[in-house]
């Protein structure tokens, strides 16, 4: 990982505001001129600080309605079991969000969907049949107080 400067700090602070900023006005914005400010910016993305752009889409807007976060308790704490169910989770559209955890479960996957209707198919198509999951819990959000929200970034290192 590179060593990130106060200005390679100020840049992603302002990629985080607006990812469809130009090149010129970031470079304003964190007191560069336009070329630096753009090689900066193309080796954030070549060491993969930046992972990419995207739209942040309201889901509801879009026929989203339904949030809910699952945990995933997985058989026998083996590498290979982690993998194999991990690498299932991923190839699930539904599952915008995956995390390992420590407590009472193993993983936790925010999983979105349109309605209870699709959430049941989704439970009992995909992931009762995930590989080495042993126990489900489903816990389903009321309403979305913050999503996505950037990141707070360190202080940069002198």
């Amino acid at each position: 990982m590179p060593k990130l400067d106060k200005f390679d700090l100020a840049i992603l602070e302002a990629l985080q505001k607006d990812a469809r900023a130009t090149n010129v006005q970031i470079a304003e914005q964190v007191n560069l001129s336009p070329s630096p400010c753009l090689r900066r910016i193309r080796l954030l993305e070549e060491s993969g600080v930046i992972r990419g752009y995207r739209a942040d889409i309201d889901r509801g807007t879009v026929g989203l309605e339904l949030t809910v976060f699952v945990t995933f308790k997985v058989a026998h704490h083996t590498r290979e079991h982690a993998q194999d169910f991990q690498q299932a989770l991923q190839a699930l559209p539904e599952v915008v969000g995956c995390y390992m955890i420590s407590g009472n479960s193993d993983f936790l996957a925010e999983v979105v969907v349109e309605n209870l209707a699709a959430y049941e198919a989704l439970l009992t198509d995909k992931l009762l049949v995930l590989p080495h999951v042993t126990d489900i819990q489903s816990n389903f959000a009321i309403r979305s107080v913050k999503t996505s929200g950037p990141l707070k970034l360190p202080a940069a290192k002198t």
